[in-house]
């Protein structure tokens, strides 16, 4: 998987370096030190794979010589305490060939660095991880003043802006990706996840070599990498002290795969993300108090849940675009066409089942929306190929996409439809390629993996173009691997077509036993599966293994031309049971000479006759990701394979080498298969939804082996293979969505819903008087605690009654006529809101930071707010960030210029181009003030504001809307000429921006 690192240094002398010594240590050759009068040799480095020094156009060539160059800057520099050039260190994807990863970097550097004016010393390297991978990575040594024919001048101090900082990482980022992406390789790196004022956070996982010293004979001090439990402990270090500072990074890296998280989730990740306790206690409080933090309610365990405010963004992003879809019809087709292309489907001996028929008219329906939802082997893709047919006579033209490659071949195999991964889509919507039209159906397979942040950008491009996408997948199977649910949550809230009838498996009650693991009978499957002798137990983990291999060797002498699969959960289990499998084929005699060769995963040996997996898209050779096959040549220089489509393929190992042995795979590589038969060695890891893949991939049968080791017994097995965990919504819970539509479709009644609100929200505004919430005549204490009104408790008593008749009042009066007094609970609610904004800005005015019990009540009165005006809260605290003198007019219950305002920041929301002139105006003004501050040396001031114009950048990627209008006003927002990015980059690249996550209110 490609990972993000980029990190940045200073080589100087002032911590003991010499640039010749770094120089010679990085391109692993010997260096003459004139300096010291001595050689440094590292020649006998083993690892690099490329060393060049970069010029620009004015530098004299002299200095492409490395040991002229850092000589020549060792002499220029005379100050002992000398800061003699900066390094730049960035991985380079795994998934990258040695060629490409090198191609990659010059242009990185030539680009970001070399066009700058600096020289530039890069070095690749390529070592191996201590998990046996490699561990591609750059270092490029940057000289740090300008150059010129007649050699260096000052030093340039802008290279040392943090801003310039944030476009390498950025740049980085955005170039790694365009390049995968044409490529076409499933992976991505994002700099922006894990972001802190541009800066992100560090991988622990990518820490470095092994921990060493080198020592540098006849100089003072010593050239040496850093202990690595050290450097885990640095980077943690940073990382914590990156999330106090700006919490809402921590909860968006939480909310990179789970849209929901509990109390023990956000505790695991502080302990990664920190250094000692007492950094984890801040580090927690700070998540905990960060305005971007939104309650949930509890689960159904009875753990609290949390998610963020942009996580729900998201969402209702994803629904609105959902329904615009749903209540669209533009891309009918007529019964001629569809009745047509059955008549073709059964003439080729096709025949649908009645619930592929009425799937088959859903997706060819008028409506821009469609949603499949179909079990294990129903024959989805087949009802797909029909459709083509249909759409394709209606005059439509018809594309898919899939989240793996795999699963993308699947789809064009079995439907004819031409299939790109999503990640090759975006790409190429974003390079202004391949862009929909009207004319468009897109079919998205698999959909059930898709993330919620990919799913909604598909959809919203879908519904901007005005073409159609009809969605099909199984919610069962394998969970999306980044944040959400997206697929099933559109299931619910719009339907679709469902098909059960599994085709796939030839024996009824075998079909009978997927239709159980589909709806989460785990343990009648099981039952079924042992009835008929393919359930198997074994002592030992070593001794199931052995079994497994035993039964997959007489099954493939009995029936060599079936094909089949070994499955399992983890990558150490798949090579142990591959190395077995090969045991027996050499065993047999039906293996060639091994070839000794090495792969992106290590050391490996391969034969003719060798199952292998091709592991990596690459479109030259026409093979996926998860694609099998048998190998009929191979030496140490290439290979050729014979596909399972029946395809021959050549290739060079040094231009190709993500292969591996394939007779085993995990279950995630085998969605989408289809086999023969299946063997599988069920351990702890599994789950309801691997268990459902693993358990129905098989036309024929499924052998399952395990191990007392990992179940000691029947009932250990079926609660594991049982165990559901399917992904959440932070919108399954009905704190996040106050939107009456979805209440309603939830059959919740506007009018029981008002009493609900009132039965929720005047309590807690009368309980207010007893809470001591700031109010004019109750204000906060220097120390932040508050005055309390002193009462009798003959007071209190008659208060109480008399407010219990208040509630009791108010509850009749609004069932009877709801509408008359909702604008009174709204002014309730946002004079509460005010209060408790106004208490957390008057902490902050005397030098204190907000309580939690202060921060709890903003949450409760945000909530509160949104019960009886969605986005309420959201709109009140735009206008409070503008006027910061509002909540304490409001909190007063003067609520007339504070009702004005947020009726402005509604329209402003609701209306584009209000929208659009106020970016403009708000954007143009800060690039001004920006400016003046960085004249007038005001650098803290001036780095907020580039803050601020960086989230207002990244805010247009989740406005669509916005963002298509300003596109046609970028000569006001400074921008000069096209990149071909989306706006938001454009805006961020042009002025040298880090896009920095949003801050909420900034308490």
């Amino acid at each position: 998987m490609a990972i993000y690192h980029l990190h940045v240094k200073v080589i100087g002398r002032k911590t003991g370096s010499s640039a010749i010594a770094a120089a010679a240590y990085r391109s692993g050759s010997r260096l003459r030190d004139e300096r010291l009068g001595r050689d440094q040799d590292f020649s006998g480095k083993r690892g690099v794979v490329h060393s060049e020094v970069m010029l620009p156009e004015n530098a004299p060539e002299a200095w492409g010589d490395r040991a002229r160059l850092w000589n020549d800057v060792e002499a220029f520099e005379v100050r002992k305490d000398a800061q003699l050039a900066r390094e730049v260190e960035f991985a380079l994807p795994r998934e990258l060939s040695e060629a490409q990863g090198i191609e990659l970097a010059r242009d990185f550097v030539r680009g970001e660095f070399v066009g700058l004016g600096m020289i530039a010393d890069l070095n690749v390297h390529c070592d191996m991880a201590e998990d046996g991978m490699p561990k591609p990575h750059a270092h490029v040594m940057l000289t740090m003043r300008s150059v010129d024919e007649n050699g260096f001048g000052q030093k340039v101090r802008d290279w040392n802006r943090t801003e310039m900082v944030e476009r390498w990482r950025e740049r980085w980022a955005e170039l790694a990706n365009e390049r995968l992406a044409e490529l076409d390789i499933d992976a991505r790196i994002d700099h922006r996840s894990l972001e802190a004022q541009g800066v992100a956070l560090e991988p622990q996982s990518q820490i470095g070599a092994p921990a060493k010293r080198i020592e540098v004979r006849g100089i003072t001090g010593e050239v040496c990498e850093a202990d690595r439990a050290e450097m885990h402990r640095e980077i943690a270090r940073n990382n914590g002290a990156r999330i106090i500072a700006d919490p809402s990074i921590g909860l968006d890296a939480i909310t990179r795969q789970q849209s929901t998280f509990t109390h023990r989730d956000l505790a695991k990740f502080a302990h990664r993300h920190s250094d000692g306790l007492d950094q984890f206690n801040e580090l927690v409080g700070a998540m905990q108090g960060a305005p971007d933090l939104v309650e949930l309610g509890r689960d159904t365990r009875g753990e609290d849940r949390f998610t963020t405010r942009g996580m729900i963004e998201t969402e209702q992003s994803l629904h609105r675009a959902s329904e615009m879809l749903a209540n669209r019809k533009h891309h009918e087709v007529r019964d001629a066409d569809r009745k047509a292309a059955l008549i073709r489907a059964e003439a080729r001996g096709l025949v649908l089942s009645s619930e592929q028929t009425e799937a088959l008219a859903h997706v060819t329906g008028g409506c821009d929306l469609g949603v499949v939802l179909g079990h294990a082997g129903t024959g989805k893709s087949a009802m797909l190929g029909v459709a083509r047919e249909a759409w394709e006579a209606a005059g439509f033209e018809v594309r898919g996409a899939a989240l793996s490659g795999i699963a993308a071949e699947n789809l064009e195999s079995g439907s004819g439809i031409v299939s790109r991964t999503i990640a090759s889509l975006e790409h190429g919507w974003e390079q202004g390629r391949d862009l929909l039209s009207s004319r468009d159906v897109l079919v998205v397979d698999e959909a059930g993996m898709v993330g919620t942040r990919q799913l909604e950008r598909v959809l919203s491009r879908v519904a901007e173009a005005g073409a159609k996408v009809v969605l099909v997948g199984d919610p069962q199977q394998l969970q999306a691997i980044e944040a959400g649910a997206a697929f099933r949550s559109i299931h619910e809230r719009h339907g679709g077509a469902e098909i059960g009838e599994v085709r796939r498996q030839r024996e009824g009650w075998q079909r009978d036993a997927t239709r159980d693991l589909a709806t989460g009978k785990v343990g009648h499957a099981l039952g079924a599966y042992r009835s008929y002798g393919m359930v198997h137990e074994a002592h030992s983990r070593e001794q199931a293994r052995g079994e497994l291999i035993e039964r997959w060797n007489r099954d493939r002498q009995a029936s060599p031309h079936r094909s089949r699969i070994i499955l399992t959960h983890t990558n150490d289990e798949v090579q142990a049971l591959n190395g077995a499998a090969r045991g027996r084929m050499r065993a047999a005699g039906d293996l060639g000479d091994e070839i000794p060769v090495r792969v992106e995963r290590g050391a490996r040996a391969f034969a003719s006759g060798d199952r292998i997996m091709f592991l990596q898209n690459e479109r030259s050779l026409g093979v996926k990701n998860g694609m099998l096959g048998t190998v009929e040549l191979v030496s140490t220089q290439s290979m050729t394979v014979q596909t399972d489509d029946g395809r021959s393929v050549r290739f060079d190992l040094k231009d190709y080498n993500r292969i591996d042995h394939g007779y085993a795979a995990t279950i995630h590589k085998a969605q989408g298969m289809t086999v023969d038969r299946v063997h599988v060695l069920a351990t702890p890891g599994m789950d309801a939804h691997s268990s459902y893949v693993a358990l129905s991939r098989h036309r024929d049968g499924v052998d399952l082996h395990y191990s007392h080791d990992d179940f000691a017994n029947r009932d250990r097995l079926t609660r594991a293979l049982s165990r559901d965990r399917a992904k959440d919504m932070a919108l399954d819970y009905d704190h996040a969505d106050p939107a009456q539509g979805y209440a309603e479709r939830r059959g919740i009644n506007f009018r029981e819903r008002v009493v609900e609100i009132v039965r929720k929200i005047v309590p807690e505004k009368l309980r207010d008087r007893f809470d001591g919430l700031q109010s004019p005549a109750n204000a906060p204490r220097p120390d932040g605690g508050h005055r309390p009104e002193q009462k009798s408790p003959e007071r209190d008593r008659s208060s109480a009654t008399t407010e219990r008749r208040e509630v009791e009042m108010t509850e009749r009066k609004l069932v009877e006529n709801p509408d008359r007094d909702l604008p009174t609970i709204r002014t309730r609610a946002l004079v509460r809101h005010a209060r408790a904004i106004d208490a957390i800005f008057e902490a902050k005015a005397t030098g204190s930071e907000a309580s939690p019990e202060q921060v709890k009540e903003l949450q409760k009165a945000r909530q509160a707010f949104e019960d009886v005006r969605p986005y309420g809260s959201y709109d009140a605290e735009a206008a409070y960030r503008k006027s910061p003198e509002l909540p304490r007019e409001a909190a007063g219950g003067q609520v007339s210029r504070a009702i004005r305002a947020l009726q402005l920041e509604t329209e402003l929301r609701t209306d584009p181009s209000r929208r659009a002139d106020r970016f403009v105006e708000r954007w143009q003004k800060l690039n001004h003030t920006s400016q003046r501050q960085y004249q007038a040396g005001e650098m803290s001031g001036y780095k907020a504001t580039r803050a601020a114009m960086g989230d207002m950048a990244r805010g247009l990627e989740r406005d669509p809307q916005l963002e298509s209008i300003l596109a046609n006003r970028k000569r006001e927002l400074g921008i000069s000429f096209d990149s071909g990015r989306r706006l938001g980059q454009e805006l961020a690249f042009t002025h040298g921006l880090g896009l920095g996550r949003g801050r909420g209110l900034g308490l």
